[in-house]
């Protein structure tokens, strides 16, 4: 086989658009080495490429993807396509120093309560482990926090304390996680001001020993007062989603969600519109009982991604109850994929951001 000219390769994966980001391909993601090889069947040549976002579950995609796209200079029976990811931190808002062992924290917030936030955040947390990101958790949700409930967190569970400053984070699920439901009771609830819940919210985060991760998904307290506000302002955030449902009501506050958010130089990352439609578990008709269309609207209107839609499905409100939610209890259901869809999404449109800082750190999978 005469060698595969590299810049034949590069040229026909420069006609390459990502889907999730709408961009071309090579804009980020590496075009890593072409290595010759020798097969039994003969010679052959190894493409790789490093993606800046994981993608376990699109790996399938991309194989068939990049293989129709290098049809026209290498033969199917001549190519191995390996693909791989490394997962870059971004930048922090303002002068914010990003924490040592945590490449991005991404804010999951809504504009009021009772939009599936907490559900939503977990779900995704989830999802971006399916996909293969090292994920944690911190319940920033003060003075309601759920996610030791979500998690199936057993009550009585405490972190173990080093050095009388620093909490070892539960895992649930292999998600490390840190709640203040994890230091009080059901039975104790939160009666501190604004200053004591946002700086117990600053102890939790920085005086938690977290593991290395690619992400941090932090469950924001519902609305825009002082404490979401300060969070937003003193937590180095790479980005932030914010939950709706297509009510009016809802849009309406989401609107303010995103609003504080481009007040203190954070990025929207995008839009995710919960309990979108329902569908009939007894005949399957299709409903928008709460509207529709709202949240592209706002997507649309200020010029942020909608990175999708999630159904109002009993399964979803059962299993969160249990303890186990979807993406978990049944990864190859339909809510679980369209979670793992909306995770890729984000974590996509996070790595497209410009100004990535240095981190080496990396996620591996070879075809």
């Amino acid at each position: 086989m005469a060698l595969v000219d590299e810049q034949q390769v590069h040229a026909c994966l420069a006609q390459v658009v990502d889907p999730l980001t709408e961009a071309p391909l090579l804009t980020h993601t590496t075009l890593s080495g072409i290595t010759p090889l020798t097969l039994e069947n003969g010679p052959a040549v190894r493409v790789h490429l490093t993606f800046s976002y994981p993608l376990a579950g699109a790996l399938a995609y991309w194989q068939r993807t990049l293989r129709e796209a290098l049809a026209s200079v290498v033969a199917p029976e001549q190519l191995q396509l390996t693909l791989d990811w490394r997962i870059e931190p971004q930048q922090p808002q303002g002068q914010l120093a990003p924490l040592q062992s945590i490449a991005n924290i991404i804010a999951v917030a809504s504009g009021k309560g009772g939009v599936g936030k907490s559900t939503t955040a977990v779900n995704l947390a989830l999802a971006l482990q399916a996909e293969g990101a090292r994920v944690g958790m911190l319940d920033a949700d003060i003075y309601g926090p759920s996610l030791g409930l979500l998690l199936g967190v057993e009550d009585g569970t405490r972190p173990e304390v080093l050095n009388e400053n620093t909490f070892v984070p539960v895992t649930a699920h292999g998600l490390p996680l840190m709640s203040m439901a994890l230091l009080t009771t059901d039975r104790t609830p939160m009666v501190w001001r604004g200053p004591m819940a946002s700086g117990a919210l600053q102890q939790m985060l920085t005086q938690t020993r977290w593991p290395a991760l690619d992400y941090l998904i932090v469950d924001m307290p519902p609305g825009t007062g002082d404490i979401a506000l300060t969070l937003s302002q003193q937590v180095p955030l790479a980005g932030a989603v914010v939950v709706t449902t297509p009510q009016d009501l809802a849009l309406l506050d989401a609107r303010k969600g995103i609003e504080m958010f481009r007040r203190v130089e954070v990025p929207v990352l995008g839009i995710v519109e919960n309990m979108s439609i329902h569908i009939c578990s007894a005949c399957g008709y299709a409903e928008p009982i709460f509207g529709s269309g709202g949240g592209l609207r706002i997507a649309e209107h200020y010029e942020v991604p909608m990175l999708g839609a999630l159904p109002l499905a009993l399964a979803i409100r059962e299993d969160a109850d249990s303890g186990c939610p979807t993406v978990a209890a049944n990864p190859e259901s339909p809510e679980a994929l369209l979670y793992r869809d909306l995770a890729r999404s984000l974590a996509a449109r996070l790595a497209c951001r410009s100004g990535a800082a240095e981190a080496p750190l990396i996620t591996i999978l070879d075809d």
